[in-house]
């Protein structure tokens, strides 16, 4: 019996924001009130510095806002022989350093940003972050 091919139908916003609000709907509901989530209020610093011409940051702002970055979602890091690598093969199973469960590190242009889980929506993956970097932390990692 032949079943009708699949069709792939594009990825909306409202796609993603409704799984989002559906997977956090749970854990939002069993947070104690005590430690209330980070606002990313809480964590950039603001553009409204005393002193500071209205408009003029944000036309700084605007212009780098196009650039691209790369951003990388890593789930595992090994290393191997050429030896080993070279007898690769279909169906080969590679150890990655990292354990199931772990939270994947987010990565631009090679700098740690963030590290999240994955989620899946619509047969496509994506990740929900879960603990932001701050830059002191970043900088403290730099040290070691």
């Amino acid at each position: 019996m032949d079943a009708a091919p699949a069709t792939e139908e594009p990825i909306s916003e409202d796609d993603w924001a409704a799984a989002m609000a559906e997977q956090t709907a749970p854990r939002e509901a069993a947070a104690p009130a005590a430690h209330p989530a980070a606002h990313p209020a809480d964590i950039f610093p603001s553009f409204n510095a005393p002193g500071a011409a209205p408009g003029s940051i944000m036309n700084e702002l605007d212009m780098i806002l196009d650039i691209p970055v790369q951003m990388t979602v890593e789930l595992g890091r090994t290393k191997i022989t050429i030896k080993n690598l070279l007898q690769l093969a279909h169906g080969s199973v590679v150890e990655l350093d990292a354990m199931a469960g772990e939270p994947m590190d987010v990565l631009v242009n090679g700098t740690l940003i963030a590290q999240g889980e994955v989620v899946v929506v619509n047969d496509k993956f994506g990740i929900r972050l879960t603990d932001i970097i701050t830059p002191s932390e970043r900088m403290r990692k730099l040290g070691r």
